[in-house]
């Protein structure tokens, strides 16, 4: 037992250490602009930041993944929070969330990813970067009054709203804003290239906020006409602790908005978590596999417990635990450190986290809702074909048009369509075969033969000869729908009178005598 204590003390103090200092420095920055994008107090993305390392990290079987607020539910937290109109509401939503997800794990639901097309999964992605994007322009441009985006997508460029929205932002904004964002997006783009891998010695969004700090205590300094008012810095209260909103329990079951929001964030959360973990276990070099279903359990017990404590929904997010992964990580000691970073950031320095430009944080954001919906994303899908093409684009439209579920329902509802019509259209040709030194006539079986298939195999049955041997293999079938056993059955008393010796291969005849 001490040897084991010893040696994780050791992998900690080299390893883990360091690498949830490094995540926490990634992880700081976008804690509060995530929770900025989303309308909710900036604590809020502090503690979800808090909770995704110190709670989910201990009782989740991931050893590098890294959990806390994501960038992906932005668009759906902010709609949540204006539509139930209270945050204390909205927390409800939360708890659900998570409860649904507990269920989930409990119930071993982890693999419902996998039924969810790729096509449909990246043109959600790519709505919620332009609705990300869209979100930032007011605040990269200095904009400090809160209602500038309270409107869906397409209201924005209604004439009245655009007029208005427009003419408003023209008198608020900020040239030290612009500057600031300016060389923010300046510094995280040109990190991103392949060729300053040298310099990612400081994590991109860390140093964005630092020299937006700096920018402004200069402009403070020397130019005060472009120095930045209160409201458009971080704002962050000495006593964190005692200015958080708890939910209100007693309004769980006022309305089922608050229900049906809970699901939807739990669904979407779900989804982002899972394809965060498949994405983080193939860059473990341990090629250690988390158990999904416990993961599920994890960030169930973490919603909840954000919502109990006043944050926005948690999800494992890819940006922390591929930092994590390159800061050299070996267990989730990591994530829990940078867990106790924020922490104690929060309790110890809060008084620096206020001089952080706004402008700062979106530019950071912008630039993550530029890479979630990359014009490079749109060619490769397009590359792929019309069948991957139209729920992609038609899962954005949707989204923007109206929002997440019923945009990701439809991009669904059309993928599965195009999977029944290439189903529906497969043929089962009568070939020529010699078994065992007899001519017959031979039909083979699809992998998976459902009830879509009847027609087609039913007009193949009626052309087999009379006189004549008929085979039916199903041997390599993974799954053969009861409707089609009882066509075959069917057909066996057919073939008698037809004169026709049918031999089946693989597959188990049904009683068809009580069928009425």
């Amino acid at each position: 037992m001490k040897r084991t204590i010893k040696y994780y003390r050791i992998i900690w103090l080299k390893h883990d250490l360091p690498a949830g200092l490094s995540v926490f420095l990634v992880a700081l920055p976008l804690c509060l602009g995530i929770a900025l994008a989303s309308g909710a107090p900036l604590y809020a993305g502090l503690l979800s930041g808090i909770i995704g390392g110190l709670v989910v990290a201990l009782i989740s079987g991931s050893q590098l993944a890294v959990s806390g607020p994501a960038a992906g539910l932005t668009t759906l937290v902010a709609a949540s929070i204006i539509s139930l109109g209270d945050y204390k509401i909205f927390l409800l939503a939360v708890i659900v969330a998570g409860l649904f997800q507990l269920l989930l794990g409990l119930l071993k639901l982890g693999v419902i990813a996998n039924y969810f097309p790729s096509s449909v999964i990246k043109g959600m992605l790519a709505a919620i970067g332009i609705i990300l994007i869209s979100k930032q322009i007011p605040l990269v441009l200095g904009y400090d009054q809160p209602d500038f985006w309270t409107v869906g997508f397409l209201k924005l460029f209604s004439l009245d709203d655009s007029r208005s929205n427009f003419a408003t932002l023209n008198q608020h904004i900020s040239r030290g804003a612009i500057i600031i964002s300016v060389v923010s997006i300046i510094i995280l783009t040109l990190l991103q290239l392949p060729s300053a891998k040298k310099l990612k010695v400081i994590p991109a969004p860390l140093l964005v906020v630092v020299v937006g700090v700096i920018i402004n205590i200069i402009f403070t300094s020397f130019v005060s006409d472009f120095s930045l008012k209160q409201t458009q810095l971080v704002s962050i209260p000495s006593n964190i602790f005692a200015n958080i909103s708890l939910p209100d329990i007693t309004k769980l079951f006022s309305t089922t908005e608050i229900w049906k929001d809970g699901i939807i964030i739990g669904l979407l959360a779900t989804l982002e978590t899972l394809l965060c973990i498949e994405a983080i276990d193939k860059l473990d070099k341990r090629n250690r596999i988390t158990p999904v279903n416990r993961e599920l359990i994890a960030q169930g017990i973490g919603n909840m417990t954000c919502g109990l404590l006043g944050a926005i929904p948690i999800t494992a997010v890819v940006v922390r635990g591929a930092a994590n992964v390159d800061a050299g990580a070996r267990t989730k000691l990591s994530a829990f450190t940078h867990g106790l970073f924020i922490l104690l950031a929060v309790l110890l320095v809060p008084f620096l986290l206020n001089k952080i430009p706004y402008a700062s944080l979106s530019a950071i954001l912008l630039i993550t809702g530029y890479n979630l919906t990359k014009p490079k994303l749109y060619r490769n899908i397009w590359s792929l074909g019309w069948k991957q093409f139209l729920p992609f684009m038609l899962t954005i439209i949707v989204i923007l048009l109206t929002d997440l579920l019923i945009g990701v329902s439809i991009g669904l509802l059309l993928s599965t369509y195009f999977i029944i019509r290439n189903n529906f259209k497969a043929e089962y040709k009568i070939t020529k075969k010699v078994l065992n030194g007899i001519e017959t006539e031979y039909i083979k079986l699809n992998s998976n033969v459902t009830f879509l298939n009847k027609v087609k195999l039913r007009k193949s049955l009626d052309e087999v000869a009379e006189f004549s041997v008929l085979t039916i293999d199903g041997s390599e079938c993974n799954f053969i729908d009861y409707d089609i056993l009882e066509i075959i059955s069917e057909y066996e008393n057919k073939a008698q009178e037809r004169h026709i010796e049918l031999h089946l291969m693989g597959i188990e005849k049904v009683n068809v005598t009580a069928i009425h």
